[in-house]
């Protein structure tokens, strides 16, 4: 990892404040000290050593640019995070400043009144500008800006060079191909999953949705609410097609039904698979499998020849929490938290991608394992509905169940969209 020099981040700091816009008053505190202790909570990673040493960059640099505040950084579990900020939401007293938390977390995190709306702060940010379009609607609920994009991350295919050259097999270049090859792959190797992939890997069975025209939600109008799509005719198509590939043809229902994203990554990591559906994020971990020197990736293909799916744009955001009494001092922290010197120091330590198209490409330049997820992301990728509802429909498995039933006979693709659909409906009325 490559030491950041302290005065970079010294001289954004001193920019930042320079131009900062003036405080408005959303904020549940009538506080804005520009002193003291600012507390953030930052996710503790697999091996968080590389991180902290970017973060305690910016933190030096932040204090020395503010000599009379302190910045007291916790690392807290991603597995607990749930509890931590149900608590800090109803007893600001224990709430941090500043909080990193999962895309997907944003418009609950709104609706339960927890992080504060820096819409202005956002816009008047030089650096706001590069955001990649999909990584700013991460953190947009009704229009607002309620957060930062951290960093990006996307899935795309994943192959065995050594299976594809010895069966006379070229990377697929459409969707149906991509069945056809899975299929090629387990018929000639039978020892291996054609295509592994899961029943309960609802982010590696969106982009057949997506390319197929299918979509999981559209909106109301501007209701804020959002109305499910799972059970229309494209994304039954998407359904159907995803759900063909669980077949002792490629990828046993019997064992694979069960898989999420970590068992299809292990499964291809280890040797077993002629291709995966992973992401950026899963590259250290096939780097130490079985598999190491003898993979390639290719981006996801769409339905026409040449033509990319839509990814998921997953990935991680830094927001301020409305109850700070720090207003200014977090927003500015937050800004250097996920500014482009950091976000480049974390792809350097962590592998994380930038959210910032600039700074993407030049990650991308240095490092070509990222060029096809760069690729991805280029192509066009979608997110999940920004509706508080969403936690509650991915925390009941509402897809992974229609997925699982389609694949054990149980119900028809029709059947099981149209009960998904329903569950949809309900999670987002409930959350108004």
């Amino acid at each position: 990892m490559k030491k950041l020099p302290a005065p970079v981040f010294l001289v954004a700091a001193l920019f930042l404040a320079a131009c900062a816009p003036q405080t408005s008053s959303n904020s549940a505190s009538d506080k804005d000290d520009k002193n003291g202790t600012l507390r953030v909570w930052l996710f503790q990673e697999v091996g968080n050593d590389p991180k902290q040493k970017v973060v305690d960059s910016v933190v030096t640099a932040f204090e020395e640019a503010h000599k009379d505040t302190k910045v007291d950084v916790e690392y807290i579990p991603v597995d607990t995070r749930a509890q931590r900020v149900k608590a800090a939401f109803n007893d600001p007293k224990s709430a941090p400043d500043v909080m990193e938390y999962g895309n997907t977390d944003t418009a609950g995190y709104v609706h339960d009144g927890g992080l504060l709306d820096i819409t202005e702060e956002f816009g008047a940010w030089p650096a706001a500008k590069d955001t990649d379009p999909t990584a700013k609607q991460s953190v947009t609920v009704d229009g607002k800006i309620y957060g930062a994009p951290f960093y990006v991350g996307v899935r795309a295919l994943y192959y065995r060079t050594d299976v594809f050259r010895e069966l006379g097999l070229k990377p697929p270049t459409t969707l149906a191909g991509l069945v056809s090859t899975a299929h090629a792959v387990r018929k000639a190797r039978p020892d291996l999953y054609g295509l592994v992939v899961g029943g309960a890997y609802t982010y590696g069975a969106m982009p057949f949705i997506w390319a197929d025209g299918g979509e999981l939600a559209t909106a109301k109008g501007d209701s804020g609410g959002y109305t499910s799509a799972i059970d229309s005719a494209a994304a039954q198509k998407g359904i159907k097609e995803y759900t063909s590939l669980f077949g002792d043809d490629n990828c046993p229902a019997a064992k694979c039904a069960g898989f999420g994203g970590n068992d299809t990554v292990t499964a291809f990591a280890a040797g077993k698979a002629g291709m995966a559906i992973g992401g950026d994020f899963s590259h250290a971990a096939v780097e130490a499998g079985a598999v190491k020197g003898k993979y390639a990736v290719v981006p996801l293909p769409g339905v026409t020849a040449g033509s990319i799916a839509p990814a998921f744009a997953g990935g991680n955001n830094i927001g301020v929490l409305k109850s700070t009494s720090h207003r200014t001092l977090a927003v500015q922290l937050t800004e250097e938290l996920t500014s482009k010197t950091t976000q480049a120091a974390m792809f350097d330590a962590m592998g994380f991608l930038p959210t910032f198209k600039d700074v993407r490409d030049q990650a991308a330049a240095k490092e070509p394992f990222v060029k096809p997820f760069v690729a991805t992301l280029a192509g066009g990728t979608k997110f999940v509905p920004a509706s508080a509802g969403w936690s509650q429909v991915d925390s009941s498995l509402v897809l992974p169940t229609m997925f699982q039933e389609v694949i054990s006979g149980k119900k028809s693709v029709g059947a099981a969209s149209q009960e998904a659909a329903k569950k949809m409906d309900d999670a987002f009325g409930s959350a108004g």
